[in-house]
């Protein structure tokens, strides 16, 4: 049996058939560039030192967040890099590659004098506090009073790149007629972080330490036992909380939306989050000035920071 289609039938059959064929055509012409097309190139990569104030996997928890939002603020791969110990820190901006690291105030100005880093930002804590201080403390046990009674003791410092835990101790000894502090104690040894110094304290292992009062303070917090055994006998004047400093040769584009997203973190949810996980309410701006009372304290005791050999004996 023949079918037989009406002619109109016919022409929207054949239309139909056209149409299906140029589609077809089409994907294949729009799916050819593609399997040639080059893949996008990599995201850049910022490796931001770290320096060991306290547990390490407790400070990389908490930088986290804050190396998260700038990841995705600047559009590059943030990374943090724990160092071993402070005077690493300087080392590690060649041999590693570093672009940034956040310094603490004597190893800020040693990069500044050293390196020419450039100072960025820096956490504002609860009470609008910027800064801290050093502290050199004893068990209220010990009977240690004075400088006197320190002779044929054990001392804890921090590290030598550390204003805390070794150029306000070296101050205080200076100011209190110690010239040899070898001599004067029983021993003297490094404690690598202020945590430890502050435990080795509380312990029994050193009678006397130094460390800052950021970390003192929040210790105190976690254990009661810090306010009521320990007593402070010195202070250091405040200086500037640990800050993001970054290369002198960085491209200022980044080193500027860096600075940018910095200081606007807890203008925004995504950042104050960030804020509330780290333990600050925002970050404010920081420059080589705000350096100045770490470079008259180094001044006072003789150090030369552009030559200072920081490494621990």
């Amino acid at each position: 049996m023949r079918l037989v289609f009406p002619q109109g039938t016919i022409r929207i059959l054949l239309s139909c058939l056209f149409l299906i064929f140029f589609a077809g055509c089409s994907d294949e012409q729009s799916a050819a560039p593609a399997q040639n097309a080059s893949p996008p190139p990599p995201a850049r990569k910022i490796v931001i030192g770290l320096i060991p104030e306290m547990d390490i996997f407790v400070q990389k928890k908490r930088y986290k967040p804050v190396v998260q939002y700038l990841s995705q603020k600047t559009g590059a791969v943030v990374e943090l890099k724990i160092l071993s110990r402070y005077g690493n820190i300087l080392n590690n901006f060649q041999s590693e590659g570093l672009d940034g690291a956040f310094f603490g105030s004597f190893t800020g100005a040693l990069a500044i004098k050293k390196m020419g880093v450039e100072p960025l930002a820096r956490p504002e804590y609860e009470g609008g506090v910027s800064t801290y201080y050093g502290m050199v403390f004893v068990r209220k046990d010990s009977g240690i009073k004075t400088a006197r009674d320190m002779k044929g003791k054990v001392f804890v410092f921090v590290d030598k790149a550390t204003t805390a835990g070794w150029l306000l101790p070296l101050y205080f000894f200076r100011t209190q007629g110690i010239k040899d502090y070898r001599s004067w104690f029983k021993e003297t040894y490094f404690s690598g972080n202020h945590e430890d110094a502050i435990q080795d304290v509380l312990s029994g292992k050193a009678d006397i330490g130094a460390a800052k009062d950021l970390v003192f303070n929040r210790l105190a917090k976690e254990n009661p036992r810090i306010t009521a055994e320990l007593q402070i006998l010195a202070t250091s004047p405040k200086v500037p909380a640990n800050t993001l400093a970054v290369r002198h040769d960085l491209d200022p584009a980044l080193k500027s939306v860096i600075k940018s997203s910095l200081l606007a973190m807890d203008q925004n949810e995504e950042g104050r989050r960030a804020l509330a996980q780290f333990g600050a309410p925002r970050f404010v701006e920081t420059v080589e000035q705000d350096y100045v009372p770490v470079f008259e304290y180094a001044k006072r005791i003789g150090l030369n920071l552009a030559t200072y050999d920081y490494v621990n004996d």
